[in-house]
Formats: C-alpha cells, sequence, structure tokens
C-alpha cells in the first residue's frame, strides 16, 4: 500500500498537476491511515487493510484529537480520491471511502479589512527603512490583485507586463489567468525594483519578490510581513495575507464589480466558491435591493 501511494501521488503530480501543497497534504492524510493500519510508521499495509472500518477509525481518532470539520472534510477528500485510483489499478475490489460522509461544517465567513484603514496602512509605508519598498510593493500586489499567497511568492519577472498593467498568474492546479495591477501598487514595484537594483533588465523566470542572494520569498517570510506591517489596522482580525485576498472580494463587490468578472479575477472554478461574499457585503445587497424592488 505504501508503493501504491506514491504511484498514486506521481500520477497526482504528472497527470492532474496537483500543487506540491496538495501532494504533501494528501501524503500526510493518507500515510496517517496507513500508519494505523500498520500500527507504526513505516511498516507494511497489505491491501486488503485499506477498508470503509479502518477509514471511519481513522475520522473517529481525528475527532478525538481536536481536529477541525474542515480538516477532517481534506482527509477524506484525499482518501476518496487513493480509494478510486485502489480500484482502477485493481488494488481493491471496492472504494472504500465511497460510502462515508463529509463531516458537516458551518460556513465561515471571510474576514475583511476595512479599505480605509487598510489604505492609510499600506500609505504609511514610506522608505523609513530599507525593507518598506519591497513591503509596500508586496502588500499593494497582494491586494490590487488578489492573489493567494503561493501566487504571489511564485510571481516571475516575465510575468509582468508594465504596458498592459496585467500580470500572468499560476493559480492553483496550474492554471494560468491574466488579472490587473492597480496604479499604486505598480508604482510601489516600480519604487521597490530600483532600490533593489532590480529595475533594469532582468531574466524572465527571475522572482519579483525576492531576500538575501536574490532568493524567492517564502510564504513565512510574507506572513510575518502582513502581520508585522498591517497587524494592528483592525482589532480582534487576524491580519494575514488570505486576509487581503478577501477584502480584494469584498471591496471590488461592495463598489458594483460584477459577481462573474470577481470568479475570473480570483481564479475560482466555480462561481458558488466566490458567492460567499455576498454574505460578507451588506452595502452592496441593501443598494441592489433598493435600486431593484419597486416598493423598497
Amino acid at each position: 500500500m505504501r508503493d501504491a501511494l506514491e504511484a498514486f501521488l506521481g500520477e497526482l503530480g504528472t497527470h492532474r498537476r496537483a500543487s506540491p501543497h496538495t501532494l504533501t497534504a494528501y501524503r500526510r492524510d493518507i500515510t496517517r491511515v496507513l500508519d494505523l493500519a500498520a500500527g507504526g510508521p513505516d511498516r507494511p499495509v497489505a491491501a486488503e487493510a485499506w477498508n470503509r472500518v479502518l477509514l471511519e477509525r481513522t475520522l473517529r481518532e481525528l475527532f478525538r484529537s481536536g481536529l477541525a470539520p474542515s480538516s477532517a472534510g481534506r482527509a477524506l477528500a484525499a482518501w476518496r480520491s487513493f480509494s478510486r485510483f485502489l480500484v482502477r489499478r485493481g488494488l481493491a475490489s471496492e472504494d472504500a471511502a465511497r460510502r462515508i460522509a463529509f463531516p458537516r461544517r458551518g460556513r465561515k465567513l471571510p474576514r475583511t479589512l476595512p479599505a480605509p484603514e487598510l489604505g492609510r496602512a499600506l500609505d504609511r509605508l514610506s522608505d523609513g527603512d530599507p525593507a518598506a519598498p519591497r513591503d509596500r510593493a508586496l502588500l499593494e500586489m497582494a491586494y490590487t490583485s488578489g492573489l493567494r499567497l503561493s501566487e504571489l511568492t511564485g510571481l516571475n519577472r516575465g510575468d509582468l507586463d508594465r504596458r498592459a498593467m496585467l500580470i500572468r498568474v499560476r493559480g492553483k492546479g496550474r492554471r494560468e489567468r491574466i488579472v490587473p495591477i492597480g496604479d499604486q501598487a505598480l508604482a510601489a514595484l516600480d519604487r521597490y525594483l530600483a532600490s533593489d537594483g532590480r529595475a533594469g533588465n532582468a531574466r524572465g523566470d527571475e522572482p519579483v519578490f525576492a531576500g538575501p542572494g536574490s532568493r524567492r520569498l517564502s510564504n513565512r517570510t510574507v506572513q510575518r510581513v502582513v502581520k508585522r506591517r498591517l497587524g494592528q489596522i483592525a482589532a480582534g482580525l487576524r491580519v494575514t495575507p488570505h486576509a487581503l485576498r478577501h477584502s480584494f472580494a469584498s471591496h471590488l463587490l461592495d463598489r458594483g464589480a460584477d459577481l462573474r468578472a470577481i470568479q475570473e479575477l480570483l481564479g475560482h472554478r466555480s462561481l458558488s466558491s466566490t458567492q460567499i461574499y455576498t454574505h460578507v457585503s451588506g452595502r452592496r445587497m441593501r443598494q441592489a435591493y433598493e435600486q431593484a424592488h419597486p416598493r423598497a
């Protein structure tokens, strides 16, 4: 079964173009089941051990350990995908995970940052310290284009089209999309590249955001930058790179942007993923109601 897991992950990476993050999560979630079946890590597991009883037992263990329903649901999705792979390869006669129900979970509303406070915090990032140009460009890009953390750190110089004010973004499943850059973000980016000595010609595969030794910034570094620069702008909110992405979508919706356009900008496959922003945009909802209903 452990050999089957390696073959499964190889198929995910090669044919389904799963991201490294997805492959790491799937390996962790499936290995947890195999270790439970074997009584410890790295021990062999027979194919017949992968069955519904084992998966339900593992799910109970996850809940007893305090795992959130969303994380348990992600693990079950990995098990289902692996189960289908085992059936296709003839290693199992039936899909052991197919009849296990996903745990119910409440729908969490995204955290959004207030636009005026966010704008003031970005404007306060002047050239007062050596890291300020990089940090402002980083935050402006995250907010102006609604990028995921991995998309932000994965930007290359060749992805920028300054004349058209567009960037090419590689999103989940390596799907590419084109998104606009705002004036202020582009100006901040120019200042950063000039201060970093990289304003001239550069290779297209060079990272836009780099640290010491011109190495690409890590996700963890960006998380620290967001917390340090923006952590005080919204009392009671945990300010993260993803909160900037949520704010990008909500602020667009507040100002009349079409939900389908926001879906394209965010890189969502399904409109249902984007519709959650209608729940946090009360002003937009009220405005639409007053404009459209004859008795409003």
